[in-house]
Parts: structure tokens; C-alpha cells; sequence
């Protein structure tokens, strides 16, 4: 199989079918790293409204952030579910942003996307795939992110086995397409739609754009 043809091609029939996705949905930059924090083992919706909730108290910035007790934080994010751990981590964040980059998106996102990637996996409570929406989507950088639906997708469109870890997933996109962020972000948007319509635990095959691609709907 030409794995470099085969997921260029898987692209463009999700991207035919589906349109552009608009995703990350978030009107700063922090807001899409505090999204990204708080979506982890919940809904987006959840996330929504502790965002909303952040907004209204004026602190989803990253001044605001830096400077709010963390129970006053974990009490606006409640929505986002385990939320004292999910304050803890925000807190964390920007903790390490007001040390190594003086609080300063700017300065986080000039630095070196693979040396940035594994400052970021520092963090406590930042995993790989939350430093590469952060990387991605808040910062430019064309660093793919992998998630539940990336890997069952192409498992069960035979582009990787049960036993590959997040990293190699990862790197097939890397090392077979463009390094282009724009690109990257809708693929993965365009996953997400397709995991959730189509190929859910129980797959639906029909009317999945990717359904002509050669696939096992059982693995």
C-alpha cells in the first residue's frame, strides 16, 4: 500500500464530503490551550460552558489565569468534570509559562516546535496529544495530534496495528505529508466528524466518506 497516496487521497474524499470543519473553535490563543486542557475525558460541551464560565469572570486570559486562586478557578471550570485536577493543571501551565516565557504566547511559539513540544510534555498534566493542539492549533506549528478516532480509523483502514503507539501514528502523517498546520488541523477535524458519524466502536459504514477505501469494519 502507498501510504502517502492512500491518506492524500482519504483527505480529500472527507474534505469532498464533509466541507471544512472550523475547527479548533476558540477566539484566542488561550482559550484554545485552556480548551485543550479542559477537554480531556469530557465533551466539548462541557468544555463550552466552563469557558463561558471563564469569560464571564474575566479571567480567560493569561494574566487572569496566572492570577486566580485555584479553588476560585476549579469552582468557574466545574462543568469540565475532575475539575480541581483540571485547575491544577491550568495552573500548572500557566505557572511554567510565567517562568520560562514571562507569561508570553509570543515568545512560548517563537521558540523551536520540537524543542517546545517536549518543554510542553514537561507540564504536568500535558500529554502528547494536548501539546500537539496546542502546538497546532494555538501555535501554527505542524505538529499532527492523534486521538481515539485517529487510530481506530486507520486501524481499520489497515494503516497501523493495535500495537502502535501514539508517536509512530503520529509520524505517518508527519513523514508522508506536507508539513502543513492548516492541512494538519482539518485532517484531524475531519477525523473527528468521521469518528463520530461513521466509525464509532460499532462501526456505520454507510455514507462514510471513506467507505470505497479498503477496510474491516470489526477491527
Amino acid at each position: 500500500m502507498n501510504h502517502r497516496r492512500t491518506l492524500q487521497q482519504m483527505y480529500d474524499a472527507m474534505l469532498d464530503a464533509l466541507g471544512p470543519q472550523g475547527w479548533w473553535p476558540a477566539e484566542t490563543r488561550i482559550e484554545m490551550i485552556v480548551g485543550a486542557i479542559l477537554t480531556q475525558n469530557t465533551a466539548w460541551t462541557n468544555v463550552e460552558r466552563a469557558i463561558a464560565a471563564l469569560k464571564e469572570a474575566d479571567v480567560l486570559t493569561v494574566r487572569g489565569l496566572t492570577e486566580i486562586d485555584e479553588k476560585r478557578l476549579a469552582t468557574l471550570i466545574r462543568s469540565a468534570g475532575t475539575y480541581r485536577v483540571k485547575a491544577r493543571r491550568l495552573k500548572a501551565f500557566t505557572d511554567w509559562l510565567d517562568v520560562t516565557h514571562r507569561g508570553d504566547l509570543d515568545r512560548m511559539f517563537a521558540t523551536d516546535g520540537a524543542t517546545l513540544r517536549r518543554a510542553l510534555l514537561g507540564v504536568s498534566g500535558i500529554g502528547p496529544e494536548t501539546a500537539d493542539c496546542v502546538l497546532l492549533y494555538a501555535g501554527d506549528v505542524p505538529s499532527f495530534v492523534v486521538d481515539a478516532y485517529t487510530k481506530r480509523i486507520l486501524r481499520r483502514h489497515f494503516l497501523i496495528d493495535e500495537r502502535s503507539s501514539y508517536d509512530e501514528v503520529k509520524a505517518i502523517f508527519e513523514d508522508r505529508l506536507p508539513p502543513d498546520a492548516q492541512m494538519f488541523g482539518e485532517y484531524h477535524a475531519l477525523l473527528v466528524a468521521v469518528g463520530k458519524h461513521h466509525c464509532r466502536p460499532t462501526a456505520t459504514c454507510d455514507g462514510c466518506p471513506l467507505q470505497t477505501f479498503e477496510h474491516d469494519a470489526a477491527r
